[in-house]
């Protein structure tokens, strides 16, 4: 029979996973069956918790979905991978290969958990409030992997398949949908259902920071329409973020990168992080940017580094590229010690700033870095969704409209130390979605998509420190590579059902 995974204990605050050590399999050998599982509110739980259990992943918010990023002209791979390259080259080989493939697997696991949560938990006698915040959450869950699905699979000629609570234990292979429109609809439906069902983040305890909330529905519903070109209605729920969210942005735009402020005015949703137990849990990015080999202390990776066009594509006096990138000769803390920054294998010199702060203290280890540099993940949050990209939202949806969106493209600029300005155009707004979210998964290469530059960036070539090429130009059809190519296994054992992006 199949087995259902659940996490063996409670949430602890901000979704230490970590702390747990196993998870229970629950089959129909002894008292806990698929059948009977779903009777109290203890199950509930345990079923809420089972949808995280993907996000600790190597692949899901930590190498392999960054890869995707990765082909934009902000950074590049850094050490020598072949796979990795032909990902940012859009060679058809990278397909089949590892790093990326999962990314459709592993959200469909959270996109079923979620409708199993949607489907059983209702029947179940509990606490009401928790009851609808449960529901609230698999809604947030389901409809965040079909957003990330979407706009990474799907175009105006294939959705991405809708495995919904109705059909979802369907043994037969789900077709694609007719487009990404018919995937956004769906997303909207279970945004709105979240956000009416999610609290505020202040009315969530302490110990359950890091589970969804009203506001984060909202931004996401507003960054959707953004993708799907509803400028009014991206602009309505940004301005439900901005003006009910109780969201506000930082003083200092390095606080943001801090774990102490993993919950900030400034949080959206993050992709959470512990350090705690013997290999942390969550994210792994901050140790995939570091330093390959840490210097001889830590087991960094080396991967995404910054190149010199977005190092150059900071204003002087714009406090941001410092806390952004760290260049030769820059001063920082490492294990207790300053160091002159410096690289051995940088392939561009640089190296991303934004995820040092957890590396930065003496004896990290265990306490703000995983014990295990194999999966290197740290006790910062890193940022999926923030309170400035939602400002930046609220701005790109009024220009399209044709209106002014000086003010919350100058509080953003005001917060990096530059000047206000008048009239701002798209073009400002491009320049402060790149240097503001750089190195985020706000997403730079689905940016330069969606904006039909993509074509023209990427036919120039990318450079390092020393101002040498160090990634030569490539191509990018927009009609082959608006689009990522569905992983070939996901193909296979559909019997065909699926089909490929037209042109990979």
């Amino acid at each position: 029979m199949k087995k259902l995974k659940y996490i063996t204990c409670l949430l602890s605050a901000g979704l230490l996973f970590g702390s747990c050590q196993k998870q229970l399999d629950i089959s129909p050998e002894g008292a806990r069956s698929e059948g009977n599982f779903w009777q109290t509110g203890e199950d509930a739980l345990l079923g809420v918790n089972s949808m995280y259990i993907p996000f600790d992943g190597e692949e899901f918010y930590g190498r392999g979905f960054m890869w995707f990023i990765n082909a934009s002209d902000d950074m590049v791979t850094g050490r020598i991978n072949t796979n990795a390259d032909n990902i940012k080259n859009f060679n058809r080989a990278y397909y089949s290969s590892s790093y990326t493939v999962d990314q459709w697997d592993m959200r469909y696991a959270v996109i079923r958990r979620a409708n199993d949560v949607i489907n059983k938990v209702p029947a179940i006698s509990m606490d009401a409030a928790l009851k609808k915040r449960y529901l609230g959450e698999a809604h947030f869950l389901g409809a965040l992997m079909y957003f990330q699905l979407t706009y990474n699979y799907a175009d105006n000629r294939a959705g991405v398949p809708l495995i919904t609570p109705e059909n979802n234990n369907d043994p037969n292979p789900t077709p694609r949908a007719a487009n990404a429109n018919a995937n956004y609809d769906y997303i909207e439906a279970e945004l709105k259902k979240a956000a009416n069902m999610l609290p505020y983040l202040d009315q969530l305890a302490a110990a359950d920071y890091g589970r969804p909330h009203k506001v984060a529905a909202w931004g996401y519903l507003s960054k959707m329409y953004l993708y799907k070109k509803d400028w009014a209605n991206a602009e309505k729920y940004a301005d439900s973020v901005i003006t009910f969210g109780k969201r506000e942005l930082l003083n200092n735009y390095a606080d943001v990168f801090k774990a102490a402020n993993n919950y900030s005015t400034e949080y959206i949703w993050s992709a959470v992080g512990t350090a705690k137990g013997p290999a942390g849990w969550g994210s792994i990015l901050p140790g995939v940017m570091l330093e390959n080999k840490g210097w001889g202390i830590y087991n960094g990776w080396g991967y995404y580094q910054p190149t010199k066009e977005l190092y150059d594509a900071f204003e002087a006096g714009d406090k941001r590229r410092e806390v952004t990138i760290l260049k030769p000769g820059d001063k920082h803390m490492f294990f207790g010690a300053e160091r002159t920054y410096s690289s051995v294998n940088s392939l561009s010199g640089y190296q991303f700033n934004k995820y040092m702060e957890p590396f930065t203290y003496a004896n990290p280890v265990g306490t703000s870095v995983s014990p295990n540099g194999d999966h290197p993940t740290t006790n910062l949050n890193v940022p999926l969704m923030r309170f400035a990209e939602v400002l930046l939202i609220k701005a790109e949806a009024a220009l399209m409209q044709n209106k002014n969106a000086d003010d919350p493209i100058n509080k953003v600029r005001r917060r990096a130390g530059l000047l206000g300005i008048t009239n701002a155009t798209m073009a400002e707004l491009k320049k402060q979605r790149r240097c503001e979210l750089a190195g985020e998964w706000a997403d730079r290469h689905r940016d330069l998509v969606r904006w039909g530059d993509a074509q023209a960036a990427y036919a120039q070539p990318l450079h390092g420190v020393t101002g040498s090429v160090i990634w030569p130009a490539r191509t990018f059809d927009p009609v082959v590579n608006g689009v990522w190519a569905v992983p070939q296994k996901e193909i296979d054992r559909s019997n065909g059902v699926i089909k490929q992006n037209a042109g990979w």
